[in-house]
């Protein structure tokens, strides 16, 4: 796959308008389903968040909270100026 001007230009746009996104948002909550599979797949065991309540009996794993996810700042800044450069650039490579 050839990367020309148009390629360039519609990765610069997404970078530009996630990194817009995550420049309006300060944190995130997951839903439970999410927060339980980053805790099976991502997260050590020792260090798995649970809910202040015991399990049932009925249920064999223990419940998981829902997590909070905080984005740094700079992440938002860094997405929104690699994706105008990206954009910008691509106004100036030849048509294909």
């Amino acid at each position: 796959m050839d990367f020309n001007r148009n390629y360039i230009f519609l990765v610069g746009l997404i970078l530009l308008f996630l990194g817009m996104e995550f420049r309006s948002v300060d944190s995130v909550i997951l839903n439970t389903e999410t927060s339980q599979f980053i805790a099976e797949h991502f997260a050590s065991s020792t260090t798995q968040p649970t809910a202040d309540f015991a399990p049932t009996l009925l249920s064999a794993t223990p419940l998981i909270s829902q997590r909070t996810i905080q984005p740094p700042q700079w992440l938002g800044w860094m997405l929104v100026s690699l994706g105008s450069v990206l954009a910008l650039h691509s106004f100036v490579m030849p048509r294909p």
